[in-house]
């Protein structure tokens, strides 16, 4: 049986302990190692360069991060390997560096962010952390990464993220109502949800919550909204700020 108890109960670090004013940029060396120095799980994001190079890195562009407008699908690792994050002299991380920091002291949430091929992102992950020594969980926004794990790896703990997408202008409305509802989870049967916390309390949520799957959210930004996640369902990442239980 697979022990989500650390998901329900462990204080999770949004993209580690990064700082709102960013002198600790997200995703980073120095905002993974703060939360590994503070005893916090670590959530972090996981995207994929064109030269088969898995980043922790959440969007699919370096623009907001690094200013620079090339898109990671674009780009090899040698080609971006020196940008610095947010301007400081934290640059980009390829996840099995980040492995290798956290080397199995804390469990990891992992979410994955395919731009194209799922399979590819999938198998590429699955090579990297095959011989990782310590807990983690995958999850992500697209269902065929959720299906592709409980075909190929039922024994892996995965989550299934999603909101009310109110500020997506690309998405159709059928796509809307099918994820917003989690309507692909009878098909992909994750173990866990974690959901918007701003679309919180929902019906779907708590009819999830009777049939005894875990749902946390992302991201509280307060002990006030830490302890409303709480006060509903079992637990939330956190940023900007260090909550109490």
């Amino acid at each position: 049986m697979k022990d989500l108890s650390w998901i329900q109960n462990n204080l999770i670090a949004h993209r580690g302990l990064h700082s709102k004013d960013q002198s600790i940029p997200e995703n980073s060396f120095a905002s993974f190692q703060k939360a590994l120095d503070s005893g916090y799980s670590i959530e972090l994001d996981l995207n994929v360069l064109k030269d088969g190079t898995i980043l922790a890195f959440h969007d699919y562009h370096f623009k907001r991060l690094c200013d620079d407008p090339r898109e990671l699908r674009d780009v090899t690792y040698d080609e971006c390997k020196d940008l610095t994050l947010l301007n400081t002299p934290q640059k980009i991380l390829k996840f099995d560096d980040v492995l290798k920091l956290v080397d199995g002291k804390v469990p990891l949430l992992i979410e994955l962010k395919p731009h194209g091929d799922v399979i590819f992102l999938c198998e590429s992950f699955m090579k990297i952390i095959k011989n990782y020594h310590g807990k983690w969980a995958v999850f992500s926004f697209h269902p065929k990464v959720v299906s592709w794990f409980k075909k190929n790896h039922p024994e892996v703990i995965r989550g299934q993220i999603s909101e009310y997408f109110k500020k997506d202008k690309e998405m159709s409305f059928l796509t809307k109502f099918m994820m917003k509802r989690m309507l692909f989870n009878r098909l992909t049967k994750p173990d866990f949800v974690s959901y918007g916390i701003h679309d919180m309390p929902n019906k779907y949520l708590d009819r999830l919550m009777k049939k005894g799957i875990t749902v946390i959210s992302y991201a509280a930004r307060s002990q006030a909204e830490f302890d409303f996640v709480k006060s509903h369902y079992h637990n939330t990442v956190f940023e900007f700020f260090e909550p109490k239980k």
